[in-house]
């Protein structure tokens, strides 16, 4: 790669923020998102994803702004990346409320980008879609917005993300990437871009569409193989017998996997294997394995949410006006990452049921959970419970007294992680 190549990155979050740290260390870079105060939090030196390298980042910035031929700038101004020549697209790929592929903020990045795009530039793209997607729905909305000829005038590729949020161990640059370009050439120049900073090396898928599917199938696998532990611990509830101790004794064979049963949720996982189902169903088919999965995946909070009313009915509790301690929201352990959370599903479950339901996390923003879920985040834990949640498995929660929490010895403590010493808890999957 050219050191005169200046590396725009479309969208900072999770995803784009940690990309652009690590181009800025060898390229010229421009991070830039639509939102103003991520723009302003990333300028102060700030990350609230926790996914950064600050001192790299800091540093990184100082050399953009000494004029080095290297660096790294944020900016909220579209016109700051016009003198960009590679435009890396990181944006969101959620659902909508019918489980159906929300392309809004992938082809508003487009037309965006359509309008500083210039000849022989490349549009690269790191969004989970289905197969096609780049070159059936965003091209054309390149061409039409910025009146060139796709592989004439701009040219695009696709290398799927595959961060994995709050992980220290398993970052961007230890993760090998998929790569692919519109052109033998593009592909070359896409793939000796991401080789540059990847220090686990690259995969050159041979089309683009190839290297949407793969990441499709990454996470469509994943789901559908937690589901079917979900669904052995839903037949386990019904007899009698604890999930963690079957699979510690079907683990004992070397050709086993060691999957556990809870919540799935986040951003790929949960989402990533609608996306595969949409594309399959445009083209007459409709998937069985993938969406049973998905099926059993999606209803595992009301399961948990009924399996408690009914442990506390066994004790003689009231439901109505009970008071419950949900502990964790985001989706995942050790991160702020809120995503697609299925622990809303618990707490929304509960509340039909008539119940006080409290929601505690140490590493939740308060204000992005009650502006995606209209749940308010206590800020300290309290006593007094008459069911406990344990529905993420974040390290602060080994400290809790559980003891303390509790109502009397009536009180029900559930744990979705078979993460506490099990001699705390009536109940978990």
């Amino acid at each position: 790669m050219s050191k005169d190549h200046v590396i725009a990155i479309v969208g900072l979050g999770y995803v784009g923020l940690p990309l652009a740290i690590e181009f800025g260390k060898k390229y010229k870079v421009i991070g830039y998102d639509i939102n103003k105060l991520r723009i302003d939090e990333l300028n102060e030196g700030n990350d609230h994803t926790k996914e950064a390298d600050i001192e790299s980042m800091k540093t990184s910035m100082s050399y953009y702004t000494a004029g080095s031929d290297k660096g790294l700038k944020f900016s909220a101004d579209v016109e700051a990346i016009r003198i960009a020549n590679i435009f890396i697209v990181t944006v969101p790929t959620p659902i909508d409320q019918f489980k159906a592929p929300n392309l809004k903020p992938l082809i508003n990045a487009s037309a965006m980008l359509g309008k500083v795009l210039k000849k022989g530039d490349i549009v690269i793209y790191e969004s989970t879609v289905y197969p096609g997607c780049t070159e059936e729905d965003c091209v054309p909305v390149l061409e039409d917005t910025s009146g060139l000829k796709y592989n004439v005038d701009f040219f695009c590729g696709y290398s799927p993300e595959r961060i994995n949020p709050g992980d220290k161990v398993n970052t961007l640059t230890k993760i090998k990437k998929v790569t692919s370009g519109s052109t033998p050439e593009v592909a070359n120049i896409v793939d000796n871009l991401y080789k540059s900073i990847i220090d686990a090396g690259t995969f050159r898928a041979s089309s683009i569409k190839v290297a949407e599917a793969s990441k499709a199938i990454e996470n469509a696998q994943r789901d559908i193989n937690i589901s079917f532990v979900n669904e052995l611990a839903l037949i386990f509830d019904r007899i009698g017998i604890d999930t963690t101790d079957v699979i510690e004794a079907a683990g004992s064979k070397w050709n086993f996997l060691k999957y556990k049963p809870g919540l799935v949720g986040g951003h790929c996982i949960g989402v990533d294997p609608y996306y595969l189902a949409h594309k399959a169903e445009s083209l007459g088919y409709h998937p069985q394995v993938i969406l049973s999965g998905r099926r059993v995946n999606d209803n595992m909070g009301m399961f948990v949410a009924n399996k408690v009313v009914k442990l506390m009915i066994q004790k003689g509790q009231r439901i109505g006006g009970a008071k419950a301690l949900i502990l964790g929201v985001t989706f995942k352990e050790n991160c702020p990452d809120i995503r697609n959370s299925k622990v809303v599903d618990i707490y929304r479950e509960l509340l039909q049921f008539g119940m006080n339901v409290q929601v505690f996390d140490p590493h939740a923003n308060e204000r992005e959970v009650e502006e995606e879920y209209g749940i308010k985040l206590i800020s300290d834990i309290g006593t007094g419970f008459d069911a406990v949640i344990l529905a993420v498995a974040h390290n602060e929660f080994l400290e809790v007294d559980f003891k303390k929490l509790r109502n009397g010895h009536e009180t029900v403590i559930f744990d979705t992680k078979a993460f506490l010493d099990r001699t705390l808890v009536d109940g978990r999957l």
